[in-house]
């Protein structure tokens, strides 16, 4: 009875602290209560559509969702691996462009995966770098290691690993000081640091991570489109598409998509349980640590490979897209896609600002755990439902509905592509926003600040990079996707991506390197230039 009293008087003191914000508590739930009802009627169409589908479905669903697990698991493990080991080399080593460096392996979260598999066909496809070389010194031919399960793979630990890299080689910078002291003093060897020092930093991070990338890639779909190479390799999300677009196979794409959400489920059970893992964008903390001439061998090798293995495919695909640009920017449709493109990719940035932050001011704003741990379920939403997924249950809600899916086309993708990037942008604003509250609370609470001003005073001015960080996020998901608008995609209703996913299927390939190469230069772009700006307005409104 005490230590529930306590708990009481400990939770009561955190409330006494917290400004009074019914406002956007009730804005929050309200939120969170219209993601859940949309999420609901999505899964409801979904299952309304297996009920009522006859006649029989050609889909192999355990031969699909054991490939499916079999090339997620693969993933998960060699991307843990290349990233523990790439982060262990960054930690270590001092080189100009470091910094530079570890920005550029952050920037792999926002990376579109089908521009990444298009460098990887233009190095390692038939017609590829290494095809042509080995052909003129040789005479012999590699094949095609770009297509099946290979090419899969690779295009996965390519985005993956450096992504993991980019969150351990954080949770390597913050070993304390004077552990890195006791170690230099008893004269560890790089091998005895990262099993004594290391390793306990990184482990609590593992399964987190772990969980993501299974998850990110189970539901991978441009990289395993294009890098597939036939049935034998298709996913479940590959084959929602193709039954639904290809084969008009209501019936089948239910089953595929009712499978995909049980395993997901499944997963994010597990995941929820495992401690958080906290995006980093920031800058790296300069090592400290100097390993022995033998271990920074090794080190620098593990760079130099990760970095080829990452640059490579982007530097080919900006090599050879460059030859064709003039001529696609000669078309109208490009500018018609870019315009489309841009419009869809700043109004889902937008909605999803709105999103997050409504939610996370209301998590921030309450001391109440169930409450908070409602406020942060829609933060699931996508991992649940992925994009695949998530459009044909919009696809069928609007066929029972009885409107046309083009009309609804543009609505249903801007909403599909916010939920798409509102756990990373919850996962970037949630943390400074609670920072905030709980630190200054007391002070907003003794001075009387409303909740705008609040927000404009004093939240505003501390978060500006973020919102720049959380904005690229939903921008760049937004720009490079092909999930959402796969389903959607019209003549008059066509992205860069889709685009690009035409000219590659009908044989334009010049076409679609030259759109590859904008797509990359935009994602970088936004992703490099949106923090900067944000946090000079931000500096600028201090």
């Amino acid at each position: 009875m005490g230590g529930a009293g306590e708990s009481h008087d400990i939770m009561a003191g955190r409330m006494l602290t917290l400004p009074h914000r019914p406002f956007r508590i009730a804005a929050a739930v309200a939120l969170a209560v219209a993601i859940t009802v949309l999420i609901a009627l999505v899964l409801w169409a979904i299952l309304a559509a297996a009920t009522e589908a006859s006649g029989t479905s050609r889909v192999d669903i355990p031969h699909l969702l054991r490939m499916t697990s079999i090339q997620a698991g693969l993933t998960t493990i060699l991307s843990l691996a290349v990233g523990t080991a790439l982060a262990w080399s960054l930690n270590r080593l001092r080189f100009p462009g470091r910094d530079l460096l570890v920005g550029l392996f952050a920037s792999a979260i926002v990376t579109p995966g089908m521009v990444v598999a298009f460098g990887l066909l233009a190095i390692w496809g038939r017609n590829g770098w290494i095809n042509q070389a080995s052909n003129a010194l040789f005479g012999v031919s590699i094949g095609n290691p770009a297509f099946g399960l290979s090419g899969i793979l690779f295009a996965h630990v390519v985005l993956d690993a450096a992504f993991a890299a980019r969150i351990l080689l954080a949770r390597l910078d913050a070993i304390p000081t004077n552990r890195l002291k006791t170690g230099q003093s008893l004269a560890l060897t790089a091998w005895q640091r990262f099993a004594l020092i290391d390793w306990p930093a990184l482990r609590g991070s593992i399964p987190g991570i772990g969980a993501i990338i299974f998850l990110l890639a189970f539901t991978s779909f441009p990289i395993v489109l294009l890098l597939g190479g036939g049935p034998a390799n298709q996913t479940l999300e590959v084959a929602i598409y193709a039954a639904v677009r290809q084969d008009f196979d209501l019936s089948g794409a239910v089953r595929l998509a009712a499978t995909q959400i049980a395993v997901c489920s499944v997963v994010i059970l597990i995941a929820s349980a495992l401690a958080p893992v906290p995006t980093s964008f920031g800058a790296s903390a300069s090592p400290l640590w100097r390993d022995s001439t033998a271990a920074r061998m090794l080190q620098s090798l593990v760079l130099a490979i990760a970095t080829l293995g990452f640059v490579a495919p982007l530097l080919s695909v900006l090599i050879d897209g460059f030859g064709s640009i003039g001529r696609v920017l000669a078309q109208p449709t490009f500018w018609w896609a870019t315009v489309t493109s841009l419009a869809v990719g700043s109004a889902s940035a937008l909605l999803t600002l709105v999103l997050a932050l409504a939610l996370a001011m209301g998590r921030g704003a309450t001391g109440n755990k169930p409450l908070r741990t409602l406020l942060g379920m829609p933060a699931f939403a996508y991992l649940a439902v992925p994009a695949v997924v998530l459009s044909l249950g919009f696809f069928l809600l609007v066929r029972s509905l009885g409107a046309a899916p083009a009309q609804a086309a543009p609505f249903v993708v801007i909403v599909a592509n916010s939920l798409l990037a509102l756990p990373f942008a919850i996962a970037t604003l949630g943390p400074p926003l609670e920072a905030i509250t709980r630190g200054r609370g007391k002070l907003m609470r003794s001075l009387g600040l409303s909740g705008w001003r609040q927000f404009r005073l004093v939240e505003l001015p501390l978060i500006g990079r973020d919102l720049g960080v959380m904005l690229a996020l939903a921008f760049c998901f937004s720009l490079g996707d092909l999930g959402v608008i796969a389903l959607f995609g019209t003549q008059d209703l066509q992205t860069l991506p889709l685009m690009m996913f035409r000219a590659m299927g009908s044989y334009r390939n010049n076409d679609a390197g030259a759109i590859a190469a904008i797509l990359l230069i935009g994602t970088v772009l936004a992703f490099a230039g949106l923090p900067k700006l944000f946090g000079k307005i931000a500096d600028a409104a201090r």
